[in-house]
């Protein structure tokens, strides 16, 4: 019999349901993470220590997504890329057209130099998940809205699909308040 800490993290397994769901239904899947030296990404596309990467079938080639890491090629400004992302570091899987997904707790930050004794370095800022009905912080692991602001459907490289490297939604014009993020029951 396997016990809990036995068996494998249901995060791979979630994040293929939802990417399913969100082809299924015609919506784009957009994945957050959480980057650091494991992560394979185009850097000059890394804010707050964070990338949005688009993973339908139209941006991506040779997508995989395994129970260890997401893998595909993607083209980023017109180069192609090798993208390599370890499952533990996918903060989030949403559908771009409704903001409708799953977060996913940030991984334990690792200390710098790896000795016993180091103060772990503190995560980059994160969007707060917000319970609406409370307005207290809610629980990473539940399912989630994520809000998100309708953008351009025009690549970078003019190949007329949705870009592999998009940005991350940012507020309404004259709104000043950043997204956040709420938990639906």
């Amino acid at each position: 019999m396997i016990n809990a800490l036995d068996s494998t993290s249901t995060r791979p397994y979630l994040i293929r349901a939802l990417y399913e769901w969100c082809t299924d239904n015609g919506f784009t899947p957009y994945v957050a993470v959480l980057v650091d030296d494991s992560v394979q990404v185009p850097r000059e596309y890394v804010k707050n220590g964070e990338i949005v990467l688009n993973v339908s079938f139209d941006a991506t080639s040779s997508l995989k997504l395994g129970n260890d890491f997401i893998e595909f090629k993607a083209r980023f400004a017109g180069t192609a890329r090798e993208i390599v992302v370890p499952i533990g570091r996918v903060i989030a899987i949403y559908a771009r057209e409704n903001g409708q997904g799953m977060a996913f707790p940030a991984p334990a930050p690792a200390s710098a130099s790896g000795e016993e004794g180091d103060e772990p370095s503190a995560p980059p800022p994160r969007m707060p998940l917000r319970d609406a009905s409370r307005g207290n912080e809610g629980d990473a692991s539940k399912v989630v809205h994520l809000v998100a602001v309708e953008g351009s459907d025009e690549s970078p490289d003019g190949e007329g699909h949705a870009p592999a490297d998009p940005e991350p939604p940012k507020p309404p014009a004259g709104g000043g308040a950043k997204p956040s993020l709420k938990r639906i029951k």
